[in-house]
């Protein structure tokens, strides 16, 4: 039997063996912490991205929203105010003739004096009236004559009749003698008073207080009567201390322009002075030309201040029956589809057709379609479309 004698081995060898086990059990363990890094980085890759690209996504739907900036309408006045030119007129205004053929004796007063009613103006020399008056008197006294002439025979045979002792024809003759000749003493003297009266027209009066704005006469100027032919105007006779101004108020307008209604006159040439005023009356009926009416408004002008032909400014204080706002004017449309607002509801956005009642010039008038609650967009882009959302602008921002 054979014994096998083993050889020790050298001492190196058993420590060589422990470090190769060591190193093949840390390989796979740094392996296993790079690929964990890897993992890890991809991750925090991976969710920052995501975590980017929602924040990229908000930022986006922000931006997305127009900012727009809002106002509020505000309430329309229960009354408008109408301006319209308007004709100031004289009161009464009328032209003095001559009732009787003659000569201008004298005048009394020239243009611009203010005269009283029942002041004398003039007076005129009638000779040929004169000789028809007389004339007429002394065929008054023949009448009277023959009137009384026959008035005694009718009455001395209405007395014989009773005694048989005269014809009741001749009785019947001498009566009717009495009656005609009574009728002509009465045709007479209604000729001397025609002839006095017409006598009396020598004198020209004014017939109402007011101013000579014409007068076209002079001594010695042969006068026509009438006011027809070759008659002339003797004097032109306005009263101003009243004036109308007639006004052409729109059809639009018209049912509100009553009488009563407050009217302010303005008159260029007069800066800073008003004249209160009211319609006293209308015409009832549109002018088919124009289609307007024809209203007239009376003011007192004690002073003579506004004179008669002048053309005022007239500002209407008409009552409105429509409830109204008032919105700036670039908060308005003007589409092809007609007048409409942008109305921010819910933080959308609504179309809303208005009309249009009065353009103020950097303001309108909406009649229907918003009221004082709306949330009206002022400056609203072309491309805004109804259902787009929207952010109002904080207050102040531009």
């Amino acid at each position: 039997m054979t014994t096998e004698i083993e050889t020790p081995q050298n001492n190196d060898s058993a420590p060589k063996a422990t470090s190769g086990r060591s190193s093949g059990r840390l390989l796979p363990t740094l392996l296993f912490v790079v690929v964990a890094l890897l993992v890890v980085l991809v991750a925090r890759g991976i969710l920052a991205r995501t975590h980017a690209e929602a924040s990229l996504a908000q930022a986006t739907e922000r931006n997305a929203d127009i900012v727009v900036r809002t106002v509020h309408p505000h309430l329309g006045s229960p009354s408008m105010e109408l301006v319209l030119p308007g004709n100031i007129e004289a009161f009464s205004d009328t032209p003095i003739y001559a009732r009787a053929d003659g000569y201008v004796r004298r005048w009394y007063a020239d243009i611009g004096v203010h005269v009283k009613a029942g002041q004398l103006l003039a007076e005129i020399e009638t000779p040929e009236l004169d000789q028809q008056l007389a004339q007429a008197q002394a065929d008054l006294s023949t009448a009277e004559a023959n009137a009384n002439n026959a008035r005694t025979n009718a009455e001395r045979y209405s007395g014989l009749i009773k005694q048989n002792a005269v014809s009741q024809q001749d009785t019947d003759t001498f009566v009717n003698q009495a009656a005609a000749t009574s009728s002509a003493v009465r045709s007479a003297q209604a000729n001397v008073r025609r002839l006095r009266e017409m006598q009396s027209f020598e004198k020209i009066y004014a017939p109402f207080d007011g101013v000579i704005t014409a007068r076209d006469i002079d001594v010695g100027n042969l006068i026509t009567a009438g006011s027809n032919g070759g008659a002339k105007e003797l004097f032109h006779l306005e009263a101003v201390n009243r004036l109308r101004v007639y006004v052409q108020v729109p059809q639009a307008n018209s049912r509100a322009a009553t009488p009563g209604t407050q009217a302010d006159l303005v008159v260029p040439e007069l800066p800073g002075q008003h004249f209160t005023a009211q319609i006293a009356r209308t015409s009832n009926a549109m002018d088919p030309a124009s289609r307007t009416l024809r209203v007239e408004v009376d003011v007192d002008n004690p002073r003579g201040t506004l004179i008669p032909g002048e053309l005022a400014t007239v500002h209407l204080k008409l009552p409105t029956a429509i409830s109204s706002v008032i919105v700036p004017v670039n908060a308005v449309l003007f589409r092809s589809e007609g007048i409409s607002a942008v109305v921010v509801q819910n933080g959308q956005i609504a179309i809303v057709p208005v009309t249009i009642g009065r353009d103020f010039g950097d303001s309108l008038e909406v009649t229907s379609g918003l009221s004082a609650n709306d949330q009206i967009v002022v400056n609203p882009p072309d491309s805004i479309a109804a259902g787009q959302k929207v952010q109002i602008a904080a207050a102040g921002a531009q």
